[in-house]
């Protein structure tokens, strides 16, 4: 699995995305609409993202067309991943209106969740984050979804989306989740944090080896 990408989200740091990147980290993702634990402002990001030396990934929520197209544009974000309400409609003109990727994340409580989110944005994104559900929270629960019980919808997705893989990973747990997934991404937040807002360098080396197998 070496070339599985990795993603480490929750960057609030120019110091976390220097290390993510030196660690192994292909995208380095930033939390880009406010009112939550980890968000930033576009001008931060800007900032991380040009000495990180990744690609920059913008997370939002339920932002309005021109909104998200002004932060990510200020941004300079390679992605934008979606965490809202956002339908075909939505992903299609967004994406329409610049250079980036558009990932949209699926909440995940059954594997139907799945087909239902390639039915309706399928032809309109890049690819799809699969995260678990929570009751109050849009993502970032940090906690995982049942990997076994939607690996019979993994096949489901077309072969041009990518499949991002979220929720509760860690380096404990991050190797199994590649093993009944078989994703082109993982996704890490809280599962390297030294304590919110800053990630641990010695748990972001380990995530990644573990990740990928070991190497």
């Amino acid at each position: 699995m070496s070339d599985l990408g990795i993603k480490i989200c929750g960057v609030t740091t120019p110091e976390d995305a220097i290390a993510a990147r030196e660690l192994g980290a292909n995208y380095v993702g930033m939390i880009l609409s406010q009112g939550f634990l980890r968000s930033i402002l576009p001008d931060e990001a800007v900032d991380i993202g040009r000495v990180g030396e990744a690609p920059l990934v913008a997370v939002l929520v339920d932002e309005s067309l021109d909104e998200a197209e002004r932060i990510a544009g200020l941004a300079g974000a390679s992605v934008i991943q979606l965490h809202g309400d956002e339908d075909g409609e939505y992903t299609e003109e967004l994406r329409r209106r610049g250079a980036w990727a558009i990932w949209k994340a699926v909440r995940v409580r059954e594997p139907e969740d799945v087909t239902r989110a390639v039915e309706a944005v399928g032809d309109s994104v890049d690819g799809l984050l699969l995260d678990a559900w929570h009751r109050d929270r849009p993502g970032g629960s940090g906690v995982p979804f049942s990997w076994k019980s939607v690996r019979v919808a993994r096949d489901r997705i077309p072969n041009d989306l990518r499949v991002i893989v979220a929720g509760g990973l860690n380096p404990g747990n991050v190797a199994d989740a590649v093993h009944a997934l078989r994703p082109d991404i993982v996704d890490v937040s809280s599962g390297v944090e030294l304590h919110v807002r800053r990630k641990d360098p010695k748990l972001v080396r380990e995530f990644v080896r573990n990740a990928r197998g070991g190497e």
